[in-house]
C-alpha cells in the first residue's frame, strides 16, 4: 500500500508528489498520457513559484520575457517593463515532466500511459483501478485536470466552476527574435488574445472568460492577430482546451482524499492563470496529506479551509474585477490598463507581488461609477 496515490502528472500532481516523496512518504503517480506530453497552455508563469521548490527550475524555463505590450484592437499600445521580475515562459511538456522527474528522484513511483478507470474507498484506504491492475493507497490526491473524472468519482458532483474555452495556435520558428509578451483586449469579447514567446516559437491564443458570452470565432481572431507579428497561421497547429475557472469557495476534501489543480477549479477567473494556482494547491495538498499521515485528525478539512482563506478570498476579488472589466472592456482598458500605473499593477498581480484584494476594490469602484454615467 502506498502512503498516497496522485492521479495526474500536471503541475499540481507533480508538486504534491515531490513534496510528499521528499518527506519520505511512498507515492505513486498515475498519468494516462505518455510522458512527456503536449499540453495546450500559454505557458506564462510567475517566478514566485521558485520559492515553493528547493531545486532550480531554470532547466524547465523556455525563456524569460521582460516586457509586456498591451493593445486595444491591435492599436493604442502600452509597454510594461517588468524589470528584474520577468514572466517565465514554459513549454508544458518540458515543464511538467521536469517536475515529475524531480518527484521520481525523491523516490516517487511514476506510471504513465496508465489511465485510471475508477476508485473505491475500502476500510482505511483507496483502491485505484486501471485497465490492467489496481493500486491501493492510504490517501488520494485527484489532480487530473479540467476534463478529468476524479472529482466526480470522489463525490464532488456539483462543483462551483465556470467552464470556458480557449484556442491556441503553436507556431514553430528556428529562432525567436521577439521575446516580448503581447496581450490584446479589443478583439475578444469577455477575454483577451495573447502572444507568448518560447525559445522555439510562439503560442498565440484567444480565450473568453464569461460563461454566457456571445458566440465568437477564436479561429478568425487568432488568424487576424497572427498577422500583426508577420507570422502565418497556416504554419501553426491549433489546439482547443477547456478551463475550469474558480467560481466560489467549495469543499475540496473527502474521506482520505483531496482535489488539487484544475480538478479543484483554482484557475484565476480574471486572467485565466492556471499554472501558479495549480502548483500552490498541489503544495498545500501535500502538506495536508503529510499532516494526515502523521496523525492529524482534521488535516484534510484544514486544506479546504486554507484554500478558501488563502486562495478563495483573492479569487472572489478577481471574479468581481473580471465582471466589471469584461462588461466594459474599452473603458476598462482606457482607465485601467492604460493608466500610468495600471499595466504595472496588473503585472504585479500576475507575478504575485500584489494581491487582488489590495487593488481591486478601488478599481471596481472607479469603473462602476464611470460606467453608470
Amino acid at each position: 500500500m502506498y502512503d498516497c496515490i496522485v492521479v495526474g502528472a500536471g503541475p499540481a500532481g507533480a508538486t504534491s508528489a515531490y513534496h510528499l516523496a521528499k518527506k519520505g512518504y511512498s507515492v505513486l503517480i498515475l498519468e494516462k498520457a505518455s510522458l512527456p506530453r503536449y499540453k495546450p497552455c500559454g505557458g506564462g508563469v510567475s517566478p514566485l513559484i521558485q520559492s515553493w521548490f528547493d531545486f532550480d527550475l531554470s532547466p524547465a524555463i523556455s525563456l524569460k520575457s521582460h516586457t509586456v505590450y498591451c493593445t486595444w484592437e491591435q492599436k493604442d499600445a502600452i509597454a510594461v517593463d517588468l524589470g528584474n521580475n520577468p514572466i517565465w515562459m514554459v513549454r508544458r511538456d518540458v515543464f511538467d515532466y521536469f517536475l515529475v522527474t524531480q518527484a521520481v528522484k525523491q523516490g516517487a513511483t511514476l506510471k504513465d500511459t496508465t489511465e485510471v478507470r475508477g476508485v473505491e474507498f475500502v476500510s482505511n484506504g483507496w483502491i485505484v483501478k486501471t485497465e490492467n491492475e489496481s493500486f491501493k493507497g492510504r490517501y488520494l490526491i485527484g489532480a487530473d485536470g479540467a476534463k478529468g473524472s476524479m472529482a466526480k468519482w470522489l463525490g464532488f458532483g456539483k462543483q462551483k466552476k465556470s467552464v470556458v474555452g480557449a484556442l491556441e495556435l503553436e507556431i514553430p520558428v528556428q529562432k525567436v527574435e521577439n521575446k516580448e509578451t503581447y496581450l490584446e483586449f479589443g478583439l475578444v469579447q469577455h477575454g483577451y488574445a495573447w502572444n507568448f514567446p518560447k525559445a522555439d516559437g510562439y503560442s498565440i491564443g484567444a480565450g473568453g472568460f464569461a460563461k454566457n458570452r456571445k458566440a465568437q470565432s477564436f479561429h478568425k481572431i487568432i488568424e487576424n492577430y497572427t498577422g500583426l507579428f508577420n507570422l502565418n497561421a497556416r504554419d501553426g497547429c491549433e489546439h482547443g482546451h477547456p478551463l475550469a475557472l474558480w467560481n466560489g469557495v467549495q469543499k475540496l476534501h473527502t474521506e482520505n482524499a483531496v482535489l488539487a489543480g484544475e480538478s479543484a477549479c483554482v484557475v484565476d477567473p480574471f486572467t485565466a492563470e492556471g499554472i501558479r494556482p495549480s502548483i500552490y494547491s498541489g503544495l498545500k495538498a501535500s502538506e495536508a496529506v503529510a499532516n494526515a499521515l502523521a496523525g492529524e485528525a482534521n488535516a484534510l478539512a484544514k486544506y479546504s479551509e486554507i484554500m478558501a482563506q488563502e486562495w478563495g478570498k483573492e479569487m472572489l476579488w478577481a471574479q468581481r474585477l473580471a465582471s466589471i472589466f469584461y462588461r466594459f472592456p474599452r473603458l476598462s482598458y482606457q482607465l485601467g490598463v492604460k493608466h500610468p500605473s495600471g499595466g504595472k499593477t496588473m503585472m504585479k498581480i500576475f507575478a504575485g507581488e500584489k494581491t487582488y484584494s489590495q487593488v481591486a476594490q478601488k478599481g471596481i469602484k472607479l469603473l462602476t461609477s464611470l460606467s453608470s454615467i
